[in-house]
C-alpha cells in the first residue's frame, strides 16, 4: 500500500530471537513489537499504538509522519474541515507553541480514526462562540458538539482528553458493527446495554429513538448498543440467549465480571431506565443461560446436562459425576468425543458413577468456572470437594481416575512431573523460537479459550 501511494515510508521487521542484541537494545520483551524511527533518531523511537491491520497501520504512519493536526487560519477553513469530517476535534488555543497545544497535538497523533485541527484565530473562536482555550469535539449526530474545558491554570491532561474524545465520538446508541467493535470493546465504561432491535419494523425504531433520553441519562456510566437483528449477529443471540422473536429486547453484561443482565418484562422506556439503574447500583439480579432439558437426557451412556438439570444430578451427594464441559466447534472436544462415549458405556452399570456432559456455550452454571474447552470436572459424592481433572484425556486414564475415586494414577503424575521438568528445560532452550512464535500468534495447543468467558472475540 505504501509502495502503490509512493510514499518514502519502510517497512522492516526483525527476528529478535536471532538478533538478541537488538532485542536487548530496544527492551523488546514480547511479540510482535514494532517501533517507528524518524529522522534517525535510535534513542527514542515511537511505540507503535495503532490497529494492526494493514490500513491502520498506513493511517497510523501518515498521521506520525505528518503535522497531526491542521492549521484553521480562517472561519472558512474551520467550516470546511467540520463539514467534511463525521467526527472532528479542533483545539482552540491562543497559543499553538504552548504546553495545551502540545498535549492536544501528542493525542492527535495517538487518535488516528479521529481528525484533529488547531486554531488560534480569533475569527473562528468568535464563529465558534469560544471564549477561552478548550478542545471541541464536532460531530454529526447526537448533540452535535462537545465542550472539554481545560484546568483553571490552563493545563490539558493527556489521559482525560483521550478519554473524553472516546466517548464523545459515539452515538449515544452505538451501532454494533465491524468498524464501531473495538471501540466498544476497549471503551472505559464496563456497563454495556445491548438494544436487540429489528431496523425494519417502524415501532422498534421509534422505541430507539425514545432510548437515547435513557443513553443520555446514564452516559459515562452504561455504554448503550444497537444489535441490529437484520444483520449477522447470530453469534450475539447465541451468546445472550436471545431469540429473533424476541426483538425489542434488552440485555445488560458487565464486562469486568460478565454477569448478564435481561428485563423482566417487555422492553419499555420505564423498563430500560430501571434495569439500567439497577446494574449501575449492583443491585439487579444476573441471569444464566439454559438449554430446555432434553426428553432424552438420562437414556445414553452419557448423560446430557443443562444449567436447568445440572445442580439435581452433579450435586446428587449419592453419585460420583463426571462431567465434560464442552464447545461444539471445539476440535478438542470432538477428539474426545468418541473416548467420552466409550467411558460412559464401561460405567453404564456403576450405580454411583455417571458420566455426563454440557454444553458451556449455551447452559452457565455460577459454582463453575470455565476456562477452557474442554473442561472436566468430577463431582464426588458426599458433598466434597469438586475436583478438576488435569491428566491425560485417554480411555485407560480416564478409567483410573474414576476407580481411584477422582484421584489420578501416580504414574500419570509422576509423568506430569517430568513432562513438566522437561518442558521447562526445552522453553529454555531449544523451544525458545517456538515460544515466541505462539506469543506472536496468541496460540494455546492444549486448549481452546471459552467464548463465554471472552465476550470479544465472541462477538
Amino acid at each position: 500500500m505504501l509502495k502503490e501511494e509512493g510514499s518514502e515510508m519502510r517497512l522492516a521487521k526483525v527476528d529478535a530471537i536471532e538478533e538478541k542484541e537488538l532485542a536487548e537494545e530496544f527492551n523488546v520483551d514480547s511479540f510482535p513489537t514494532v517501533k517507528l524511527f524518524m529522522n534517525g533518531d535510535r534513542k527514542e523511537p515511537i511505540e507503535y499504538t495503532g490497529k494492526r491491520t494493514p490500513s491502520g497501520i498506513v493511517q497510523w504512519l501518515k498521521r506520525r509522519s505528518g503535522p497531526g493536526a491542521a492549521d484553521l487560519n480562517s472561519a472558512d477553513s474551520a467550516a470546511e474541515f467540520i463539514n467534511t469530517h463525521n467526527v472532528s476535534v479542533v483545539g482552540f488555543f491562543d497559543n499553538l507553541e504552548s504546553e495545551a497545544a502540545a498535549v492536544f497535538k501528542e493525542v492527535a497523533f495517538d487518535l488516528t480514526d479521529v481528525e484533529f485541527a488547531v486554531t488560534a484565530s480569533p475569527e473562528v473562536f468568535k464563529e465558534y462562540e469560544v471564549t477561552a482555550n478548550k478542545v471541541v469535539l464536532f460531530k454529526k449526530f447526537d448533540d452535535g458538539r462537545a465542550d472539554f474545558e481545560l484546568s483553571e491554570e490552563d493545563k490539558l491532561d493527556k489521559h482525560n482528553l483521550t478519554n473524553f474524545i472516546k466517548e464523545n465520538s459515539l452515538e449515544l446508541i452505538v451501532p454494533f458493527n465491524q468498524e464501531t467493535s473495538d471501540k466498544i470493546f476497549t471503551s472505559r465504561v464496563r456497563l454495556h446495554c445491548l438494544l436487540f432491535i429489528n431496523s425494519t419494523v417502524e415501532s422498534q425504531m421509534s422505541l430507539l429513538e425514545e432510548s437515547k433520553t435513557v443513553a443520555r441519562e446514564f452516559k459515562g456510566k452504561v455504554l448503550y448498543i444497537l444489535i441490529d437483528m437484520t444483520t449477522a449477529v447470530s453469534h450475539v443471540l447465541n451468546y445472550f440467549g436471545v431469540l429473533e422473536k424476541d426483538s425489542p429486547t434488552v440485555r445488560m453484561i458487565n464486562m469486568d465480571t460478565q454477569k448478564k443482565f435481561k428485563i423482566a418484562s417487555e422492553m419499555t422506556i420505564d423498563s430500560l431506565r430501571q434495569l439500567s439503574q439497577e446494574v449501575v447500583d449492583d443491585t439487579a439480579e444476573p441471569y444464566l443461560r439454559s438449554e430446555e432439558i432434553p426428553e432424552d437426557w438420562d437414556k445414553g451412556p452419557v448423560k446430557v446436562l443443562v444449567a436447568k438439570n445440572f445442580e439435581t444430578v452433579a450435586m446428587d451427594p449419592t453419585k460420583n459425576v463426571f462431567v465434560e464441559f464442552y464447545a461444539p466447534w471445539c476440535g478438542h472436544c470432538k477428539e474426545l468425543a468418541p473416548i467420552w462415549e466409550q467411558l460412559g458405556e464401561i460405567y453404564a452399570d456403576h450405580d454411583d458413577i455417571i458420566i455426563a456432559k454440557m454444553d458451556a456455550t449455551a447452559n452457565e452454571v455460577e459454582s463453575v468456572a470455565i476456562d477452557g474447552f474442554p473442561t472436566l470436572k468430577y463431582f464426588p459424592a458426599g458433598d466434597k470437594e469438586v475436583i478438576s481433572y488435569t491428566g491425560n484425556r485417554d480411555l485407560e486414564t480416564l478409567s483410573k481416575f474414576l476407580d481411584n475415586g477422582g484421584v489420578l494414577p501416580q504414574e500419570e503424575s509422576d509423568e506430569d512431573d517430568d513432562d513438566e521438568d522437561e518442558a521447562d528445560k526445552d522453553k529454555a532452550q531449544t523451544d525458545e523460537r517456538e515460544d515466541a512464535d505462539n506469543q506472536s500468534k496468541g496460540t494455546d495447543d492444549s486448549s481452546e479459550k471459552p467464548t463465554n468467558n471472552t465476550s470479544k472475540d465472541e462477538l
